[in-house]
This record gives structure tokens, sequence and C-alpha cells, in this order.
């Protein structure tokens, strides 16, 4: 590789991979001086690479350091020796011929010399294009992977809770893999919507349920079951919510079976369950489709627990609520013979779900019930 193929795979690497100049230079310099002192046992050398031709030479150097270095006695200092901040003393280590060179043997060479500054002398090996060669294939795809790793996981370490759309590519006995642009995802089998049928190659919408960057290789998980995905669905097909005319208090969810959903607006003229609705039911439709079926209770939200109770039990009427500890959120509901069952729900899914909407410890008793319990509202 001469000078001006390395130049324009630089070029290629730097638009391809964005990767930028400087930076290839760098990596480059690192790993040929390193690659060169294990081949030639030199300790003082280094590798610059002229960025205008490509061209790639070794220098040996020598590090400048004061005349008096040279003379001094270095057993007497180690016997007597200055000490550092914590108390540690400083070894001085003798003048090497081999690594350094005097301030005023330097200034022979170069005037301008310093110290502290190195006199270089170039010794690049007539066979070390082949060198360069090899290790810049081996830098390049290195740093290349490194690069994409950590803009990969840039370009997804905000995207937890979020709703994305990928493509189902491979599956396994417990998970799809789903593509989702630069890196894949995980959607494991468990938290599908149950009943429903993935199939290779469609688009599907889930739910980044977490975003792990620290191990070799970037984990997204994903998901279809949390009650985030009902959210984001939400937030996605209805434009009042995206932009605050309605807000969303809280979900429930037991997936494949029901959700529940709590919404308000600070607008007294916004109906916030319209809004969700849409004209005909077509919004909620395309949530309900996307749910596989799954079915949908849209509540309205009240700052009045007892009142948001009565709301979040659903399609249950004729409800008497009493907030028996607000500090622990607790409350007893009372419900007529008619809407007890509704109340409670098949497999009490819906007082589980009403439950966890409200955040209050819901218990629901008929008239007779409460009745035992000291709680009469029948008119006698």
């Amino acid at each position: 590789m001469n000078g001006k193929e390395f130049l324009q795979a630089v070029d290629i690497v730097e638009k391809e991979k964005g990767i930028p100049k400087e930076d290839i230079f760098e990596y480059m310099e690192q790993a040929l001086t390193a690659a060169y002192k294990k081949e030639y046992a030199s300790q003082n050398s280094k590798v610059v690479i002229n960025k205008d031709t490509g061209d790639i030479k070794v220098y040996s150097y020598l590090t400048i350091v004061p005349d008096e270095k040279k003379n001094m006695d270095y057993d007497e200092l180690n016997e007597n020796p200055t000490y550092d901040e914590n108390g540690e003393p400083i070894e001085v280590l003798e003048f090497d011929p081999e690594l350094e060179i005097t301030l005023s043997d330097a200034k022979k060479i170069d005037k301008l010399a310093e110290v502290g500054g190195t006199i270089d002398t170039e010794v690049t090996p007539k066979d070390f294009g082949r060198v360069a060669t090899s290790t810049a294939k081996q830098v390049l795809i290195q740093k290349i992977r490194e690069r994409e790793r950590t803009s990969i996981a840039d370009e997804f370490a905000d995207k937890q809770d979020e709703l994305m759309v990928g493509t189902v590519e491979l599956e396994d006995t417990d998970n799809y893999f789903v593509n989702l642009g630069r890196s894949n995802g995980i959607l494991p089998k468990k938290d599908c919507i149950p009943g429903e049928k993935i199939e290779m190659g469609k688009q599907i919408k889930v739910y980044v349920s977490k975003v792990n960057t620290e191990g070799k290789g970037i984990l997204i998980l994903l998901s279809r079951t949390h009650y985030g995905f009902v959210k984001r669905l939400f937030e996605h097909e209805i434009p009042e919510l995206a932009d605050g005319t309605v807000l969303l208090y809280s979900v429930a969810r037991e997936p494949g079976v029901r959700s529940k959903v709590a919404v308000y607006s600070e607008n007294p003229n916004v109906d916030p369950i319209g809004a969700c609705i849409g004209e005909k039911g077509s919004r909620i439709a395309r949530i309900i489709e996307e749910l596989n079926g799954e079915k949908l209770d849209i509540v309205k939200y009240d700052k009045d627990p007892a009142i948001f109770i009565q709301n979040a039990l659903s399609p249950a009427k004729n409800l008497s609520v009493l907030i028996t500890d607000p500090k622990k959120q607790e409350a007893i509901v009372v419900a007529d013979d008619d809407n007890f069952s509704l109340a409670i729900g098949r497999k009490g899914y819906n007082a589980r779900l009403a439950t966890r909407l409200t955040h209050y410890k819901i218990d629901i008793k008929n008239y007779e019930q409460a009745k035992e319990c000291g709680i009469n509202l029948r008119s006698e």
C-alpha cells in the first residue's frame, strides 16, 4: 500500500464509517509504533504518518535531558532521596545514552533543541511497508467495529421505553430477532401477545423494554406485552396526546385480555375519551388491531379518587365508593347484584386492572357483605 492508496482508504473509511481522519491517523501511528517495537525490539521509536502524502516513516528518538544529569552521583541521590507529595521517595534514574541525550549535545544537532524534547533519526526499514499494510488492515477493522458499536450504543441509548418498528428476521425456540436498522432486538416469545402470529419478514411495532450497552455487544430487549406498549401506541395514534391537549394518567394491562387507560384534559372543552376513540372509532380500532383484538377500556381520570375508582371499574355502574384510608390508598366499593360481577370481572381481571390503574387497593362488596361490615347504603 503506497501513500496515495493509504490516503484513499482513509477517505473511504471517513465517509462510510464516520471516523474522522485525525482519529484514523492517530490509531494507525499508535498501532504501527507498537508493531515496530515488537518486531525490532526498540523502545525509543515512533511512527509518523505524513497526512498530506500518506508516507509512513519510523524514527528513533533520544529524549533531551539537562547536561548535569550525565554527571550526577546517583548512589548518593538515592541514599538521600527527595519525597513526593505522598511521602514516597523519588527514585532518580541514571543517564541512559541509548534513550537520552544531553542538551549541549542535542544543540549540536538542532540549535532549537530544548529539555524535554527529542532528537529524531529516521530508521524506517525497507520492508516496513509490508508490516504497515498488515497492521493497517487490522487496526482499521478493529476501530471500525469499536466505532460502530459506540455509534449504535449512542443511537439506541435513549430508545428505552420507546416504540420502534422493526422487521422479524429470525427465530429460535424462545425468541424472535427483530431488525431495528443498525442492530437487532430480541423479542422473547413470552413477551408476545397471547394468540398472535408473528411472521418472518413482517414489520411489527415493538416496545423497547431494556437497552444494555455495557457488555461486548449491545443488548436490546423488546416486548409487546408491556403496559408501556399500550401507552406508546396511544401516543403514536392520537395527536392530542402528542401535543398535550389530552394527558395520559396511567395504564394497566392484562396482555391478550384487557387494558385500561386513564386519560384527562385540562381544557374543559376537550373530550379526552372521544379524542382517543376517534371518528367512528377509527383511532381505537387501529390500536386494538395492533393489540391482536385485546379489549380496551378508556376511562376518565379524576382528581377525586372516589370518582376515579368508579370510572376505572367500568363497565360496572351504580357503584358506591368509600375511601377508607387515603394515606394507604385503600377503598371499599359497594355494588348492587347486577353490577357486582361486572365490577370484579371474569377471573377478577376488572378489579385487578382498576387497582393498578388507580393505585388504590379496592375491596369490592355487595350490599349484604357491606352490611355485615357495618356499611348500610340501602334505605330501609
